[in-house]
């Protein structure tokens, strides 16, 4: 259900203590952030509980028949009269009391000043006392009161004014960080081209877009649901996805997200997903379940804080009662320096200076096409000691690419065709026989003929393919075998044993490359060089790894050589090959005795190690759905530079929480020994409570620009 007016730690604790006795309910979660209180309850307790809450003067609202909450919207807005009034009020009451005595007018200003900006505050405060609760509207309350009654007219004003401002602005500054992350739903337009069955164009809102439909997206739109490009070509910019700050080449076939932006043609893609199943839509909802999760550091800030406040409230009551009745101090005196100490007693700025870190923290990295999926993974992040990464898919760019080609033979005797007596020529034999296989290796070969534009392809005659081994084809009135160097090997009987070949293909293979051959009459015409190539920002990251400290191995299910030339090329520390899942799993468990380790993967091979290690780590893009939903943290452009990315998010999290425990504590400890000392007053408490608020709020915002 969703509550408007929860909003902070204070109605959380409230609606825990009612709730958590109550008969029939299991368990409650809150994600304060989205307003929502998640119960575990028996059918039948539903409607006591519903009662419970309105009790405590809230207005649960619950999820329509079949459908989830929709996003939070902000509560609505205070007029902002009433608090101005307030304010000239207490300035005014403030005013009268230092220039003299001006009978009852300090008093009324005053009385006026607290009615206008405090009445809210009283009546939370009531509740919470009736509910054995001493929250900061409880505190306040109380000490306000107090402040009346000792006839401290102008600073009872002050104090009830200052709270109500700063309560104003912390509000504001927590939709702020609330709805960081669902700003990203906005980039997705509401309404969307689509074709009718009868062939027609008009307008129609994406959320009834059924998968299945062909929409058009015009130069500059924006992309309004995940599908597969049909017509056209373009760039389309991905930075609300992925975070890629150049935009990316699309054409028939390639995938399309919601919320990105068409360059400067028009396309026609087929959607794939309804608009609640778009990336975009996951994403939101993956960190909006993360907002939801508490941090260790918060974990501890809570249970700290169930401690401090009785703690302080208490010594609150020995201060206003002990000297007088022991020391016969003045009664007056003592009171005040305990009303002083109650509004201190509140920890608000520190239960607040966490969760507000954690999802700022959250919605800068998704911003930036990094999905953490908890508070934890983002505060244990900074920790990093290993990271294993997968070969395949990760370090390498996924498929084979053709890397070499050597003539060994400038033609074939007895042939009349000029065509293929040069390197060319070879090329489009090879080609021709490769573009009718499936395997890999030959897509591989046949694509860089393509992309060369070499020419037409030439006919081949009898083809047929070998399992495991190659392809035979006549080409020109001339037979042909093409395939694994071993399989070719064995159909010329030891022919290809020549120094130059075994010497060009030993040269190939201890790159860790594939060695397919085309031969024809008993002779080796060519060699072509087959990898799965590094990415591009490979290197780099793992550079940048070194550089935070954080050791590298990788983990293939690779042959050794391959792994080894690919672990030399990107400078990985630790290489292991030839794995299946179960050893990729117990390779995982050797490095997470060393300390917190990583998985990075894209496939379902990679899932039980991605699951086992402390922080798995999926490639959105190209990773496979079990590795993404099992992974703990999905980079959604399949970009490895962004996990040192990560790790410094992750750091600069930790030293903000950090700060925001040292600043809540440091300044309510120093307003603590002013109050014992005899100098602290009650509008300096509510600075120290308030104002250290506003700090960490402050401080905590600063991610988003991370």
């Amino acid at each position: 259900m969703r509550i408007m007016q929860m909003d902070c730690p204070t109605e959380e604790a409230l609606i825990r203590k009612k709730l958590e006795p109550m008969e029939g309910v299991h368990s409650v979660h809150f994600n304060l952030m989205q307003r929502v209180l998640t119960v575990d309850h028996l059918p039948s307790a539903l409607e006591t509980i519903l009662q419970a809450i309105r009790s405590l003067g809230f207005e649960p609202e619950l999820p329509q028949e079949g459908k989830t909450l929709g996003k939070a919207m902000n509560a609505p807005a205070k007029p902002w009269w009433p608090l101005a009034l307030a304010a000239i009020a207490a300035l005014g009451a403030e005013a009268l009391g230092w220039l003299g005595d001006f009978g009852w007018a300090p008093m009324v200003l005053a009385l006026l000043a607290v009615a206008l900006s405090g009445l809210s505050t009283y009546k939370k405060g009531i509740v919470a006392i009736t509910n054995g609760n001493l929250n900061i509207n409880a505190l306040m309350s109380i000490a306000v009161t107090g402040a009346l009654l000792l006839g401290n007219w102008p600073e009872a004003a002050m104090v009830m004014v200052l709270f109500a401002i700063a309560e104003f602005i912390e509000a504001r500054s927590l939709d702020r960080a609330r709805h960081a992350v669902e700003r990203l739903m906005e980039v997705a337009p509401e309404t969307v081209w689509a074709q009718g069955s009868d062939g027609t164009w008009a307008s129609m809102a994406a959320a009834n877009v059924q998968p299945g439909t062909i929409l058009r997206a015009r130069p500059g739109e924006r992309i309004g649901l995940d599908g597969q490009v049909i017509t056209g070509s373009s760039t389309v910019n991905q930075a609300p996805i992925t975070g890629e700050s150049m935009p990316v080449e699309k054409k028939a076939g390639d995938m399309v997200y919601a919320g990105t932006i068409n360059g400067m043609s028009e396309i026609e893609y087929r959607v794939d997903a309804v608009f609640s199943n778009t990336m975009l839509a996951r994403i939101i909802h993956a960190v909006q379940e993360a907002q939801g999760s508490k941090a260790p550091t918060q974990r501890f800030v809570d249970q700290f804080a169930k401690v401090y406040t009785p703690i302080v409230c208490a010594l609150a009551l020995l201060l206003a009662v002990v000297p007088p009745l022991i020391f016969q101090e003045p009664w007056f005196d003592w009171v005040y320096k305990a009303l002083v100490l109650l509004v201190i007693a509140c920890p608000c700025a520190l239960v607040i200076s966490t969760p507000v870190a954690i999802v700022s923290g959250l919605a800068s990295a998704a911003r930036h096409g990094i999905l953490i999926k908890g508070g934890a993974y983002l505060e244990q992040g900074r920790k990093l000691v290993w990271l294993a990464l997968d070969k395949t898919g990760t370090l390498t760019q996924g498929e084979p690419q053709q890397t070499d080609f050597f003539v060994i033979d400038a033609g074939v005797e007895g042939s009349s065709q000029d065509a293929i007596r040069d390197a060319t020529g070879l090329r489009r034999v090879a080609a021709s026989l490769a573009a009718r296989s499936d395997h890999p290796v030959s897509q591989a070969i046949a694509r860089a003929y393509h992309e060369d534009a070499l020419g037409p392809l030439l006919p081949v005659q009898d083809f047929h393919a070998v399992q495991g081994g190659g392809t035979r084809g006549q080409v020109d009135a001339t037979d042909y075998i093409f395939g694994s160097y071993r399989w070719v090997s064995s159909q010329l009987a030891g022919k290809l044993e020549t120094p130059k070949i075994a010497q060009q293909v030993a040269a190939l293979q201890e790159q860790g490359k594939t060695v397919t051959v085309l031969a024809a009459a008993d002779q080796v015409l060519a060699l072509f060089g087959v990898a799965d190539t590094v990415k591009p920002s490979t290197r780099q990251a793992i550079a940048e790894l070194h550089a935070l400290g954080v050791r590298t191995a990788m983990l293939s299910g690779d042959n050794l050589p391959t792994a080894q030339s690919i672990g030399r090329q990107v400078g990985i520390d630790s290489v292991q090959a030839e794995l299946m899942p179960a050893d990729k799993l117990d390779a995982i468990e050797q490095y997470v005795g060393q300390g917190v380790t990583g998985m990075v993967g894209d496939g379902i091979n990679d899932a039980p190690a991605l699951a086992r290690a402390d922080i798995g780590f999926a490639m959105g893009a190209m990773g496979s759905d079990t590795a993404i939903e099992t992974a703990d943290v999905a980079l959604m452009d399949d970009d490895l530079r962004k996990i040192p990315r990560f790790i410094k998010l992750s750091r600069a999290t930790h030293a903000i929480l950090i700060q925001n425990i040292a600043m809540a504590l440091g300044i309510k400890a120093i307003f603590l020994v002013l109050t014992l000392w005899g100098t602290g007053t009650m509008w300096m408490a509510v600075f120290a409570d308030v104002g250290a608020s506003l700090l960490v709020l402050a401080n905590s915002l600063r991610l988003l620009r991370k």
